[in-house]
């Protein structure tokens, strides 16, 4: 025999019942709208999740993780502080660069750009750019010879491509005969990068060996600062006051939250609150099952009657329900869980499918950076989804047990 009573009760009735089939079609209305609530949420926190994951990858493929600069404008010995650097435990990997404003024209087109000198075998280390080639390489950049990359969108608009000539200004001045002249120096086109959507780097920088940066700026030896790749990501501003500590006045430490922190804190306050505002059409849906139950207690007060006088206790009735809703809410959960996994592993082809049937495009590279829908399914997401859930369910049923459990079998039998 079924000893646990109140769970055989409890299950059987929340199959369907021969005689009110509208308690069983709000039971069903709340387990779907329960799915359906739980599959969005996942399916959100996800395309969230993505946009995160995306615009981190172009972010940090290019940016300074940590960046110690000199405060006097230029660090004369870089390797001695590399060297004391890289003895941090922290510390991946470092790279010297030198960075200039200037302008580079070709056939009458003139652009304002950021002038950055990498050495190639460093900077390969501790930012993608050589992934984001799509025309020459990075290793093409050759000490003394003047050659340049530039990105893809400024290369079309100078109207300019691999073996072209561009010349480079920068306001460094030069003495001549006839007065005061900005310097400039004719460069090579020897590689295109391509790195979308990422905050205008296409348009905004080239790059030029580093040697060829310290005679253009008139460094001699001198770099502007040191590039750091730390082990974490979020451990940079622990780093960064590490290093700060560790290093005289002379220089000064920076790190990523200082430029793009903003950004990352609107993308976890967006996806809080979506979080918090989908979890409440879970709730609306978990509560449902308040007045499925309240029905069904109502339904069951003969039932109910009948197991108190055969020695059922207060208990027991309310653990009949209990179980009822719950088993309601836990396969509303699963569903939905498992609707939403699909849904979100699957978002990115059902959207572009969309598009592509509609002949129209929803997300702009121009807005978001990119310009398809991104979705990375986080597994404690979908753990923490699918607790709320639950718990929600289970908080539902407590009323409906309670007065259950309160039913007086005289009163529940006088009429019948």
């Amino acid at each position: 025999m079924f000893k646990p009573f109140p769970v055989f009760i409890g299950l059987r009735y929340t199959r369907a019942k021969k005689r009110n089939h509208f308690i069983s079609f709000i039971s069903l209305a709340s387990m779907i709208g329960i799915a359906l609530g739980v599959a969005v949420l996942i399916t959100v926190l996800s395309v969230m999740n993505g946009f995160d994951y995306e615009i981190h990858n172009r972010i940090f493929g290019m940016a300074e993780q940590v960046t110690v600069n000199s405060v006097s404008g230029g660090i004369k010995n870089w390797e001695n502080l590399d060297k004391q650097v890289s003895k941090q435990p922290d510390v991946l990997e470092t790279a010297p660069f030198v960075l200039g404003q200037g302008m580079i024209s070709n056939a009458g087109a003139v652009k304002g750009v950021m002038i950055k000198g990498i050495l190639p075998e460093k900077e390969s280390t501790i930012s993608d750019i050589s992934k984001m080639m799509v025309k020459g390489s990075m290793s093409n950049l050759k000490p003394g010879e003047f050659d340049a990359l530039i990105g893809r969108d400024l290369a079309e608009q100078l109207g300019v491509g691999i073996g072209d000539k561009i010349v480079v200004i920068t306001p460094e001045a030069t003495m001549t005969p006839v007065g005061v002249v900005p310097r400039f120096k004719r460069f090579n086109i020897t590689g295109i990068f391509h790195v979308e959507g990422a905050f205008g780097y296409d348009m905004n920088y080239i790059f030029i060996h580093i040697n060829d940066a310290q005679k253009l700026m008139q460094m001699g030896s001198s770099v502007s600062g040191l590039r750091l790749k730390v082990k974490s990501l979020y451990d940079a501003p622990r780093v960064s006051d590490e290093l700060s500590n560790l290093l005289s006045a002379n220089y000064s430490v920076s790190n990523w939250t200082e430029e793009f922190g903003d950004y990352f804190k609107a993308i976890r306050m967006e996806k809080t609150t979506m979080f918090v505002v989908l979890l409440f059409i879970v709730a609306v849906a978990a509560f449902n099952l308040v007045s499925s139950l309240v029905m069904t207690v109502t339904d069951k007060q003969a039932d109910i009657a009948i197991l108190r006088t055969l020695g059922a206790s207060p208990a027991n009735i309310m653990s009949i329900f209990l179980v009822q809703g719950s088993v309601i809410g836990f396969i509303g959960t699963c569903l939905g869980v498992f609707s939403g996994i699909l849904l979100a592993i699957n978002a990115p082809a059902i959207v572009s499918g969309i598009e592509h049937f509609f002949h129209v495009q929803f997300i702009s590279s121009s807005i978001y950076f990119i310009n398809y829908l991104p979705s990375k399914l986080n597994l404690i997401d979908v753990m923490h989804v699918g607790l709320s859930s639950l718990i929600m369910s289970l908080l539902a049923t407590i009323y409906p047990s309670w007065r259950a459990s309160r039913i007086q079998p005289a009163e529940a039998l006088r009429y019948e």
